[in-house]
């Protein structure tokens, strides 16, 4: 049985490179975060902890926090998760706020901050030096450590560092097409999604099915490049009539769809209820990916600033168990990318980790191919795309070479027996 499950809940799934890490509660404590990396640690009740950047005078810096809260754990609608960036000075560069919202169900949610050194950012924080990145749970009224589950959360920082542009404007682009296309049609293709950002499953443009449990949370991932849409559906089945439930009654918030950007920055949220039958939601129209989203006023639309992977993280609410059973439920997922991929800026310099701002034509194979993820049980690392299945290749490839090898020899020194002897 996956660990948690019993309860309704499950484990979030860490990187396999994440690196241990402890934060502090004062500024002269606080542990380095190197550019590119990605951390574990606990995020304890009632504390706000303290990392420690290094920036220059040009580099966008971005970190992102998840929190999962452990299986078993009870969580309220207000609970959540802030992160800030502050300077030396304890200015405020930006900060994120994230809730479990209406579902009141313990999963993975992730918030984000960064320090920005162009229009779009605060002109205190545009120097070299030492800034700082809190992390601190958030409850009832929005207080700081009042949340409802008095448990340690897991937590995990991505940080990703953007370096200046060449040449692009600082103002939001003007009209874009925010028309909802038909949702897309046809047979479903069944992809298992993971139980973390790292564990993402890779889809492209299409449908794609899966199974959803009460309490579990299905992470997929989608490259869009420059001057491209994304349009997301998610719709859950009928129940499955498995008796664990009373079969009746409607939940609210039942499935919830977020979407978050390339350096895992909340985009947007789309929710539905649910009764025991087919029910469906939809992101809302986002516009073309564009370096100059960022001046926009509206939060959804200024996280439209970066090519690369999309990510989809879809939550089953733990209350749909009492109502139609432990299921697991289907889940069907509709993906359109529409528009043509363009040119992006030009970067001067690189970022951290490199070529995250960018739809390869790797990156595509990938998507094709629908490797990373897994069972989503959270059970271990994420591993790189398709990397149980490289590993299974090269495993092959060693023991079919060395058999290879072996009868070659073998085939060799019995043809020179059969040989018959020559004399001089």
């Amino acid at each position: 049985m996956v660990p948690g499950a019993a309860d309704g809940s499950y484990p979030y799934a860490f990187g396999e490179d994440d690196r241990e890490i402890k934060g502090a509660s004062v500024a002269g404590d606080a542990a380095r975060l190197d550019p590119g990396g990605t951390y574990r640690g606990t995020l304890p009740d009632g504390a706000t902890l303290l990392y420690r950047l290094d920036l220059d005078a040009t580099t966008n810096a971005y970190v992102s926090a998840t929190a999962a809260p452990r299986p078993g754990a009870r969580v309220a609608s207000a609970d959540g998760l802030r992160v800030s960036v502050q300077d030396a000075d304890g200015h405020l560069c930006s900060t994120g706020t994230v809730h479990f919202g209406p579902t009141r169900s313990a999963h993975p949610v992730a918030a984000w901050a960064g320090r920005e050194t162009g229009e779009g950012g605060s002109y205190l924080c545009r120097g070299a030096g030492t800034y700082y990145a809190l992390v601190e749970r958030r409850g009832a009224a929005g207080m700081s450590g009042a949340s409802s589950s008095s448990g340690d959360w897991d937590l995990e920082l991505d940080y990703v560092t953007e370096p200046g542009p060449r040449g692009t404007g600082d103002t939001a682009p003007g009209t874009w097409n925010s028309a909802a296309p038909e949702p897309l049609s046809g047979d479903p293709v069944r992809r298992v999604g993971g139980a973390g950002f790292a564990a993402a499953r890779a889809l492209e443009q299409g449908v794609w099915e899966d199974d959803v449990r009460p309490g579990q949370t299905r992470f997929y991932k989608v490259p869009v490049d420059w001057g491209q849409q994304l349009y997301a559906t998610a719709e859950l089945a009928d129940g499955t009539g498995d008796g664990g439930g009373d079969g009746g009654g409607f939940v609210g918030t039942a499935l919830t769809m977020s979407l978050y950007n390339p350096v895992r920055g909340r985009v947007d949220d789309a929710e539905t209820g649910y009764g025991g039958e087919r029910s469906t939601t939809s992101l809302r129209p986002l516009p073309p990916v564009a370096y100059e989203n960022r001046y926009a006023s509206e939060d959804r639309v200024g996280a439209m600033r970066f090519a690369g992977w999309y990510y989809l993280a879809v939550h089953l609410a733990t209350p749909v168990a009492d109502r139609f059973g432990d299921g697991p439920f289907g889940l069907t997922l509709r993906i359109r990318v529409s528009g043509t991929a363009r040119s992006g800026p030009v970067y001067m310099g690189r970022s951290a980790p490199g070529g995250v701002f960018e739809v390869t034509a790797g990156t595509r194979r990938e998507a094709v191919a629908g490797t990373g993820g897994g069972p989503g049980d959270g059970s271990g690392g994420g591993g790189g795309p398709g990397s149980g299945a490289m590993k299974l290749v090269a495993a092959g490839g060693l023991g079919t070479g060395s058999l290879l090898v072996l009868w070659l020899g073998l085939w060799t020194l019995l043809s020179r027996r059969r040989r018959p002897r020559r004399t001089g």
